[in-house]
């Protein structure tokens, strides 16, 4: 009988928890437009925040002044950031009716060899939506990316409150300290390895002479912000842009074969070594916060959602009860190690 009462109660518990899950994520997804910006604030917080903490306790500069250069800071990542899009989004603006056509000419030819071998298609249609689709296609990603950047300026006034609000003179343990730590190498160190990414990236596709190589450098670098997902998609991003700039299967090969071994090298090799223990996550967990992530908040909550996924795991291990879930998303199956372990 005691039994049976303590699987009623795990069920019981359980399914609360499933309710409470989903209510979480209805709420969630309901308030993402405050929501990701604020999240993004927190990370950026977390990185700035060792700035604040220097000047007012080491260079004795009033927190005042100190919050304001923090913030000057950020805001001048952000103008760099912004820029850059800019500046990639004029090249694409510029070069985009050019490649319409390459792309039109080149699915002529491919139809010409399809209709040799008696395989009758209706070239004229597809022709045409080609070249009216492309254009289309580019223009609502582009709107989207400007959705992007107008909203970190409202980032950037989470980020100042946050500033504002934070006692550098304070001693901090426990969860935050954890998160704090934690959270802010696996960022900084992110950034870092992302930066060589994209520098590698663009450096090669230009010495190729491949059109846009800046622009898929600087994709490379978001896109590196995407655990496993990112990097195949920035290395078969180029492919388009190689067949109608080239035409020659080789070089196509070339443009997709070596950024993809140097992401490989970069995130399979080089990474894990700097990040050491890193956040402590399993790899299928990682894309099972990617999926639920990107779900709920889209692309911004792909890009979100390992260091979410962290400090979600570093709550959970402060409660006895919620241990084994903690434990269970860095890969240890119930059972297999001691329930206390961190």
């Amino acid at each position: 009988m005691p039994d049976i009462q303590k699987e009623n109660m795990w069920l019981i518990e359980g399914s609360l928890a499933v309710v409470a899950v989903v209510a979480a994520a209805v709420v969630l997804r309901y308030t993402r437009v405050v929501m990701i910006p604020f999240v993004l604030a927190i990370f950026i917080f977390l990185l700035v925040s060792p700035i604040l903490d220097f000047q007012v306790i080491r260079l004795k500069i009033p927190r005042a002044l100190a919050v304001a250069l923090s913030l000057l800071v950020v805001l001048f990542i952000i103008v760099v950031l912004c820029v850059l899009i800019v500046l990639a989004v004029q090249t694409i603006v510029a070069t985009i009716g050019r490649y319409s056509d390459s792309f039109a000419n080149l699915a002529e030819k491919i139809f010409g060899k399809m209709d040799s071998w008696g395989i009758d298609l209706n070239q004229d249609k597809i022709v045409q939506d080609l070249r009216d689709n492309i254009p289309k296609f580019v223009t609502d990603a582009l709107s989207r990316v400007f959705g992007l950047v107008s909203s970190l300026f409202f980032v950037l006034i989470f980020v100042a409150f946050l500033l504002a609000g934070r006692n550098p003179h304070a001693i901090r343990s426990g969860v935050y300290a954890d998160i704090d730590q934690k959270v802010r190498r696996y960022i900084g160190t992110k950034i870092a390895i992302s930066a060589v990414t994209g520098l590698v990236v663009w450096w090669f596709l230009a010495m190729v002479g491949l059109q846009l190589a800046g622009v898929f450098g600087m994709l490379a670098f978001l896109l590196n912000f995407i655990p496993s997902i990112g990097s195949i998609i920035s290395t078969l991003l180029p492919i388009p842009v190689a067949v109608a700039q080239f035409q020659n299967v080789w070089f196509v090969v070339l443009v997709v074969s070596v950024p993809g071994l140097v992401q490989t090298i970069i995130g399979n090799v080089i990474e894990p070594k700097v990040m050491g223990k890193g956040l402590n996550l399993h790899p299928v967990i990682v894309l099972l916060a990617l999926s639920f992530w990107g779900l709920l908040w889209g692309v911004a909550g792909m890009f979100l959602a390992t260091p979410m996924t962290a400090t979600i795991r570093i709550v959970l291990m402060q409660f006895d009860t919620l241990k084994p879930i903690g434990n269970l998303l860095a890969g240890h199956l119930p059972g297999s190690i001691d329930s206390h372990a961190v």
